[in-house]
Formats: structure tokens, sequence, C-alpha cells
């Protein structure tokens, strides 16, 4: 039975980001290098030398996480120390950074696999950190950039203020528009 309102047509599909299409096969592709490199090296010389390289990993990997981990727990606990003695914590030191770099190469030592071994140990050099780091932080400094609003990165963006000394500060930005009525009084920001 018909009432003459139109059926909804079915909106379109947005189309699929290329990371949700290639990181799939990506994956596979580094797990089928990983068993067959595993495989080959097995072959040349024996199953006994590929435990002990796997084992040599996890247990390096283990060491990486553990040290970068409480690197990071005693940086934390000094600005805090900081911050409750009244100080304003100490600006950042040129090689203060890289604990998640070293915990990603740990976790990587930690993953079976020869490649993931040598990414990892790649991860642990401080000119790799220093490049890898910086190159993250522009990709993401331009994404955000980038950003549409409404989205994510809009967010973002919408809550990244500068001060003129160049931290950043969280906060909301409310524009009062002309003909507006007068809305009930803001709490006053705190830090």
């Amino acid at each position: 039975m018909t009432t003459g309102a139109q059926t909804p047509s079915t909106p379109a599909r947005p189309r699929r980001s290329r990371l949700r299409t290639f990181l799939p096969l990506g994956l596979a592709a580094w797990l089928v290098l990983e068993i067959w490199l595993l495989t080959v090296v097995a072959g040349a010389s024996s199953g006994l030398v590929v435990f002990l390289v796997l084992l040599a990993g996890l247990v390096l990997g283990s060491v990486v996480i553990k040290r970068a981990g409480r690197r990071a727990f005693r940086k934390l606990s000094e600005a805090l120390q900081q911050q409750q003695s009244g100080e304003m914590p100490a600006a950042a030191r040129p090689n203060s950074e890289g604990n998640g770099l070293m915990m990603l190469g740990g976790l990587l030592l930690i993953i079976p696999g020869l490649v993931s071994d040598a990414v990892g140990l790649l991860l642990l050099l401080p000119p790799v950190q220093k490049a890898v780091s910086g190159s993250a932080e522009r990709t993401f400094e331009r994404k955000l950039r980038e950003a549409d609003p409404g989205t994510l990165g809009g967010a973002f963006q919408q809550a990244r203020m500068h001060r003129p000394d160049g931290k950043v500060v969280q906060g909301e930005v409310i524009r009062d528009e002309p003909g507006d009525a007068p809305t009930e009084p803001r709490p006053p920001l705190t830090h």
C-alpha cells in the first residue's frame, strides 16, 4: 500500500580510506614474510638458532620496555614534584624524547620475527628516533591544519590555543554573536 510518501533512498556509503584498505593486506604480507624468513634461517642453520634468536629478542625487548617505562615514570614524578613545589616545570631537554619510540622498539623486539626485530633495533638508535619523531610531528601538524570542521581533527585544532611563549593551552572558543540573548555567567577558568 502506498501512502504517497517517497521511500527514503539509502545514502551512498562513504569511500573507504586507504589505511582501512591496505592495512590488512600489509599485515598479511608482513606475517608471510616473517614466517618465510624464519624458515629460511632455520633451513640454513638449525631450529635451535632460530629459537635462540627469538628468545634473545624477547629478553632484549622486555629490558628495553622496562627501562623506557622507568624513565617515563621518573620524568613524570619529577614534573609532579616540581608542580607541587610551585616551580614551573623545566623545558623539555632536546634528548629527553623517545620513550614512546623506545617502547615501540621493545614491543617489536618481543614480537617473533626477524623483520620486526630489525625494525625494533633501528628504533632504539637515537638518530632514527629523532627522524621518526620529527616526521610524525610534521605529519600530525599537517593533518591538523587540513582537518575539516566537524571532524575529530577539527576538534583537536579548535581545542589547541598557543600562548605567546609557544606553550599549548587546552581550551574552547566561545563567540558571542551580536544580538544574542545574554547567557548565564560562565565559570572561571582554572588550570
